[in-house]
This record gives C-alpha cells, structure tokens and sequence, in this order.
C-alpha cells in the first residue's frame, strides 16, 4: 500500500480548525463535476488537504458512504488528510527523468535550500517536498511537479532559482515560462504520427461504410491492443457489441504509469482529435452513447487543452446529439484525472476508480466487455490504439495490416529515454530490431535496454539483434537504455521501491511479496546480501509472478529475476562472502537509543 508522508502535526491542527463547514461546502458547490475524485482534487488544492469533516460533507453530497470516501482519500498518493504546502512539490525518482542529475542529489539539494524535511511540510505551512513516481518527463531529464505543473531539465542551477522564488513566496505565473513547456520530442514518424488525419475524415469514412463493415475492417487490419496486452481490437468491440445490456461505455485508457513511458503524453498533447475520432467510431460500431478518459494525475496539466478539443469538436458536429447529421448517433466524452496510482492502469482498477472507489482490479471473468463501467458492457483501450483504430476508419485494414509483421500489424509508439543522445518519441513498424532503435537514438555502449518497462524484459547486448512484436518482444512503448556505466542493481533498486510502493494491497502475494524484493535486493545493494539470499529472491519472485491476482503484480518481478539471470555478474560481485546473514541487525538497530542515552562502551551493544 501507499504511504502518505508525515508532517507536523501542531499545523495540521491548526489548519483543520481553520477550515469551516461553510468553506467547505463552498469548494464542493464550486466544483462543476460531480465525481468524487475531482472534488476531493478540489477540496485540496484549496484547503491544502481534505479535512476529516469533509469528508462526511462529500459524501452526503454525492450520496455514498462515509467510509467509500475515506477509503479513497487514503489509497491515492496525491490525496491527504495532513496538510501539504502552499507549494506543493513532487520530484521524479524514475531512473530517466529522477532527482539523482549530473551525480547530484536534487531531492537533498531542494529540500537544504529550503529548510524542509523531505516527507514534511515545512513549519510555516509554504512548502512541501516530497518524491514521487515517474511522471513521463523521460525525455527531459529530471523533472518536477509543483502545484500539478511539470517542470523540466532540472539541475542544481535550476534547482537553486526554483528555491529563490518558493522563499519569495512568488505565484506561479511569475515563474519562467519556459521552465514549462514540455515539448513533444518526435524523433521519428511513421503510420500515426504524420499528422495527416484532419478532424471527422474517419466519422465520414465510418458513416460511409456503416457500422458493421467498419468492425469488419478493424478485425481484419490485425489491430490489437496497445497498453501492453496485445488483445485483438476487433475482437473486444465485437463481444462488447454482443453483450447485452441498457447501455454500453467507450473507456480510454491514459494512465500510464509505466515509468519511461510517456508516448500517450504525446498522442493526447498533438494527436487528441485522432484519439476522440477513435473512441467516437468505436461508440457507432458497439452502440455507445458516453464515453470516458482516464487522465493520470500527472497529466492535469493537459486537461484544459483536451478540454478544448472536446469544445471544437462539439461545435463541428462530431460529438453530442445526431453527429454529422446521423439520427441516433449521440455520444458525449467525459475527462475524469486520476490522483497518483499505478494501479489505475490496470482495466478494472480504472473502472473501479471511474467509479469512484479505491482502484483495486476486479475479480475475472466477468470481464469488461461484459460487466464493465457501472456494471454495464464496456470497451477498454489505451490512447494509441483508438488513435489506430481513427486512422483504420479512414483507409482501411489493408493499409494498416500492410506495415509490421504477421503476428504484429501496424506500428509502435515508443518512448525511449535513458543512456542515449536523442530520447524522444519513434514511430516504427512492428518487427524492428533492437539494435536499429539504438542506432536511431544515438546510443553508445549500451548495457541493457529495458523493454516495456520495469514489469517488461530486461535483455543485455546478445540480444540486440530481436525484434519488437507480440511474437517476440511485446512493448507498451517504453524503451529504457542503459550504458555502461550504469549500475544495473541500482536500477533493480529503483523498480523494486517502485512496485512495494504502488502495490494496492489487494492480495498477499503482491503486497508482502513485493515488499520482500525491495528487502531482499536492498540487502544485497548494501553488501550484505549471499547467495541464499539470491536463491529465495527466484523463488519469491517465481511464487509472485504465479499467485498475484493481476497482471500488474504477475510481472512485478520482472525486473528482478532478468537481472539475476541476464546480468549475474551484476548481483554476484556484491554478495558478502559468507553462507548467510540476516534481514535484520539488531545492533545496528539499537544505535538510535545508544544516541539517545549518551552511550557507545561495550554494555551498549550486543557484539
């Protein structure tokens, strides 16, 4: 489970007391949407944390139950009950766009500059400091959340003006604009990233053609799922279509949180209309009225630009009542963020938090085509593969079907980051070589390249010659490279501390389990790890990968156990030279009292 910070308990009573019943209720009227995460976004924004009095307030606004809202408030990272700063700052720790810049410590260096604990709201309640997971800046370096906004291309210069202005106690907007614009980095394009899709051209094509042919055509294009999973896009709509029920649901998947993954930032920054388009003519083929994206918390930033979108297509026709002059073709789209969950990734985890609950996956079958979003029939699919299924609408499967391989048709978004020269975004066919996409970003030495993600394949310099593709190496689109002088068990360190983070604590396996890596590889990165220790990691990680309850926990130790069997070199020269020791140091334990009573003689310890 997530743990929330710490902070000074004397201000957060003094600004608890300070919220009044009527200052609450007034951000919850103020809030034009009624979903529970958006108006607890509010209540902390403005208040600077959700009060426990609120909480009663929101729920009977919305009429749920006390304990549905608390349970919410608790499980997402970015809610909380304890006051955070009037700046409120998250630093990346990913291993692409992370804190750790030019051999500095940034997370230390802000939090010195500042005067503040990190974890801790400083004493005059202006700022906090806190780190957190990726937030899909890779191809910026280290970067920044403050007050929801990314900044990019941290170093300790910018880091020392960043703390200059907080003390200042300078707004935002007075802030250099520069430090946030966050560009796409388009280094290569291929089927979806030409930019030639004009706004309707796919609807046009669709109505054209009808509903039926037009899910002929995204079956017979070989189109299949983009988030990672690789189901067929065809074959999902059909059985949604099929499922019976008084409503059904189009559901765009854009939480990923996948850290060195950021191409659906892209898609949804330059190409919004293409994934609209998508849903729209995935709503005409299933007969969908509404529709909902799940924005990642990290990207609140995007949602007044989506917003617009939204607008400018209403006002074309292409949402809302009869679109494009079709009787009966009415359907709407609702943007509802996210607060900070990797989980939410998962299908049913971001059903369950579209409904405002706790993002915890759900029991299969029933599956979402199904039983979805309210109960009702539901298609779930990532940002690029709705951008596809546009493209497919407008010219067709043979097109499409006639890049890539024949397991694998189309292209592939990749987010590549890391040891390189020119991280950005590459559009390639399915089938290209590892080998290729280092050339392509200008990588040198190269180590290891972690494809997919930490919950991906982790493969070293014999197997750059394989190919991306569902019959070889499936991606979601990160792409993570590593040099030479990268330490790779540190990079283990960092995926492990990310997965006993975001576990959602749903099952055992994954909630202990993956807490139990991050002991046992920290054990080891400290010097103190054996060869037993090696031996129960494989076999911890085999009896995760086999009992977790979702596809999340199944691959939580990926990481891990292609370090130990690709890289063994990497885990053996740091084991201590003895049969066994243990987890725990109990002298070592005992040092805070020894500081406490003044005393280090022999009595003091245990050896």
């Amino acid at each position: 489970m997530k743990h929330k910070p710490a902070v000074n308990s004397s201000h957060a009573y003094s600004i608890d007391h300070e919220c009044s019943i009527d200052q609450i209720r007034s951000v919850i009227a103020q809030n034009r949407s009624d979903h529970l995460l958006h108006i607890l976004h509010a209540l902390q924004q403005q208040l600077l944390h959700i009060p426990h009095r609120a909480v009663a307030e929101v729920a009977s606004h919305l009429n749920l139950p006390v304990g549905q809202v608390e349970s919410v408030v608790e499980f997402y990272s970015f809610f909380h009950n304890i006051p955070r700063g009037r700046y409120n700052i998250l630093l990346s720790n990913c291993t692409s766009c992370g804190y750790m810049a030019g051999g500095k410590n940034l997370l230390q260096l802000l939090c010195q500059l500042l005067g503040v604990v990190a974890g801790r709201t400083r004493a005059d309640g202006l700022v906090s400091v806190d780190q957190t997971s990726c937030v899909g800046m890779c191809d910026h370096g280290a970067a920044m959340l403050v007050n929801d906004r990314p900044i990019i291309r941290l170093d300790s210069g910018r880091i020392e003006r960043i703390a200059a202005l907080v003390n200042a106690a300078v707004p935002l907007e007075g802030w250099p604009e520069e430090w946030f614009d966050v560009d796409d980095n388009i280094r290569s394009s291929g089927l979806l990233l030409k930019d030639d899709l004009v706004a309707g051209d796919g609807l046009h094509a669709m109505i054209a053609r009808g509903a039926d042919a037009t899910l002929d055509e995204i079956t017979r294009s070989g189109l299949r799922g983009r988030g990672g999973a690789g189901f067929s896009t065809g074959m999902k709509w059909q059985f949604c279509r099929e499922a019976p029920g008084d409503a059904h649901y189009v559901v765009c998947n854009a939480d990923e949180g996948e850290p060195g993954t950021f191409k659906d930032r892209i898609l949804l920054h330059s190409y919004a209309d293409e994934v609209f388009e998508g849903m729209t003519v995935c709503a005409r083929v299933i007969g969908s009225g509404q529709g909902l994206l799940y924005l990642r918390g990290e990207y609140r930033y995007l949602l007044p630009q989506l917003q617009a979108v939204l607008a400018r297509r209403r006002e074309l026709g292409l949402l809302g009542r009869n679109i494009l002059g079709q009787p009966g073709f009415n359907f709407e789209i609702e943007i509802v963020v996210g607060a900070g969950a990797y989980i939410c990734g998962e299908e049913s985890a971001l059903i369950e938090s579209l409904e405002g609950k706790r993002g915890v996956p759900r029991n299969r079958p029933p599956f979402p085509v199904t039983h979805g979003y309210l109960g009702r029939p539901t298609v779930v699919n990532n940002v690029e593969t709705f951008s596809a299924a546009a493209h497919i609408a407008l010219r067709g499967s043979a097109w499409f079907s006639a890049t890539g391989t024949g397991k694998s048709a189309g292209s592939k978004i990749l987010s590549v980051s890391g040891d390189c020269a020119a991280p950005g975004i590459y559009e390639y066919p399915f089938g290209v070589t590892i080998q290729q996409v280092l050339e392509d970003c200008a990588a040198k030495d190269v180590q290891a390249v972690q494809v997919g993600g930490p919950s991906g394949t982790l493969i070293g310099k014999a197997e750059f010659g394989r190919k991306l593709g569902f019959e070889d190496l499936p991606t979601g689109g990160s792409f993570m490279v590593f040099g030479q002088e990268r330490d790779l068990l540190a990079v283990a360190v960092n995926f492990a501390h990310f997965f006993a983070h975001e576990s959602c604590g749903f099952c055992t396996p994954c909630r202990v389990g993956t807490t139990l890596l991050k002991n046992g590889v920290d054990k080891i990165a400290g010097g103190h790890g054996t060869h037993y220790d090696v031996d129960e990691l494989k076999r911890l990680g085999a009896l995760i990968k086999r009992r977790s309850h979702c596809g999340l926990g199944q691959t939580a130790a990926n990481h891990l156990l292609d370090v130990i069997q690709r890289f063994p070199q990497v885990i053996e020269q740091r084991l201590a030279h003895s049969e066994f020791e243990p987890y725990f140091n109990l002298d070592a334990a005992l040092e805070e009292a020894r500081r406490i009573t003044h005393r280090n003689d022999a009595a003091a310890h245990l050896e």
